[in-house]
């Protein structure tokens, strides 16, 4: 028993770090969508079209990711999506090459291809990896840690390597992170080559009561998979709504003789940065705490710091930030700048959290629930585009007002903590 643990420790570390990848490649298209659309002069609605292809290919590839887990195995689905990343980012690359936002959305579309092959096989087997229950979720945590990190880096190196300002910025000027990515799922694709993954012995074995058990016929299942889609949308949404509202050259948020695309970049970093503390939390405490508990209280407290946010005086308070060639110090940001920052620590484990309770007691049937949960991780893309629409309609002041999209996105995920996770078969 011991040595098969033992045996366990490298798929784990190949898992964080195919973690780490989803989060950088995905958190790239939120800071590139503020570059599109002032290389491009489109609206907001449309500078968001970058993370809304990324995350719409969820909806298109998640269920047949699944079948193709099921049928493939952990290790060729998750060669096969290292693959199609390095193309998916590679056509990225080639769109600042040839100045064109319609290749760049191509890019982003057939990245979203790769992350979600990659969340259909990651979350599954760390989960699995755990023994289910609470370490499995203790293990989600800390796989989380890293995508965290990851996630947090982009945001940062995006803001400091467009220092002439947002209005000027180029994609050619953030190549460096492309090739970045490149290297990534190079040496990602060798690695896993090279690394004995366990598959689940279950994996292509027919029933006869395959249609019957599916994972849509779980109660507590279907309505997690409904809160994956508002989570990631409500995930995605607060710091790129956030982000925008405070390096607007219009709005001037931050004041003059400030570089607002890095103190702006830097303080949506510090959200992913406190989602990386909090899943490191939830980690250590998630052998002791249920999933259901840590749910329901995070997502109370987000619930009263979004409208704290959304209602506080307009009054500066000191916060850590990079003010590009002046490098790290204490500027001055909206408060409610700052209390959407701290939302990170609550949406930090609810992924994790609601993963685990939805495919509670699901057996064989997991690796097609992981499917379905990745066709509705689109709502990364679909609600953060609602959140820019309303701006665009009602205008620079309706920044704030835009956030009732995530009161009610979070409403529903404590509705999920308290009654909907609550395992009950649907006949």
């Amino acid at each position: 028993m011991e040595q098969k643990k033992q045996n366990y420790a490298i798929p784990i570390v190949v898992m964080i770090l195919l973690f780490g990848m989803i989060s950088f490649v995905t958190n790239l298209a939120s800071p590139m969508g503020d570059i599109l659309k002032h290389q491009f002069q489109i609206p907001n609605w449309q500078g968001t079209l970058g993370v809304f292809a990324n995350f719409i290919a969820y909806a298109v590839m998640g269920i047949p990711a699944g079948n193709l887990l099921q049928k493939r195995g952990y290790k060729r689905t998750a060669l096969i999506a290292v693959s199609v990343g390095f193309l998916g980012v590679g056509i990225q690359t080639l769109s600042g090459v040839w100045s064109s936002f319609a290749v760049y959305l191509l890019g982003a579309f057939v990245a979203g291809f790769s992350m979600c092959l990659l969340n259909t096989v990651v979350n599954p087997m760390l989960n699995r990896l755990g023994g289910g229950g609470n370490k499995g979720n203790q293990l989600i945590q800390f796989g989380g840690t890293f995508n965290s990190l990851c996630g947090t880096a982009v945001i940062i190196l995006t803001g400091l390597l467009i220092p002439q300002g947002i209005k000027n910025a180029h994609i050619s000027d953030v190549f460096l992170l492309m090739y970045t990515a490149l290297a990534i799922f190079a040496v990602a694709f060798i690695v896993i080559l090279l690394t004995k993954i366990p598959e689940n012995e279950e994996s292509g074995v027919a029933k006869e009561d395959d249609e019957i058990r599916s994972p849509l016929s779980y109660r507590h299942f279907l309505l997690g998979a409904i809160g994956i889609f508002i989570y990631v949308g409500v995930e995605v949404g607060i710091p790129n709504v956030m982000n925008k509202w405070l390096q607007n050259p219009d709005l001037n948020v931050l004041g003059a003789g400030v570089n607002a695309e890095a103190v702006a970049g830097s303080i949506a970093a510090t959200y992913w940065f406190l989602m990386l503390v909090g899943r490191l939390i939830g980690g250590i405490v998630g052998s002791k705490v249920s999933a259901r508990a840590m749910i329901g209280v995070v997502a109370s407290v987000a619930i009263l710091l979004v409208l704290a946010a959304m209602f506080v005086p307009a009054v500066m308070v000191k916060f850590p930030a990079f003010n590009g060639a002046q490098g790290f110090g204490m500027e001055s940001v909206p408060l409610a700048a700052a209390l959407l920052v701290c939302v990170g620590l609550c949406t930090s484990v609810m992924w994790g959290g609601i993963f685990n309770l939805a495919v509670e007691g699901l057996g064989r049937s997991t690796e097609k629930a992981s499917g379905i949960f990745m066709a509705l991780v689109c709502g990364g893309g679909i609600l953060p585009l609602l959140q820019n629409g309303i701006v665009d309609i009602f205008g620079n002041g309706a920044y704030l007002a835009s956030y009732w999209v995530i009161v009610a996105g979070m409403a529903y995920i404590l509705f999920y903590a308290l009654v909907g996770s609550r395992p009950a078969k649907q006949n």
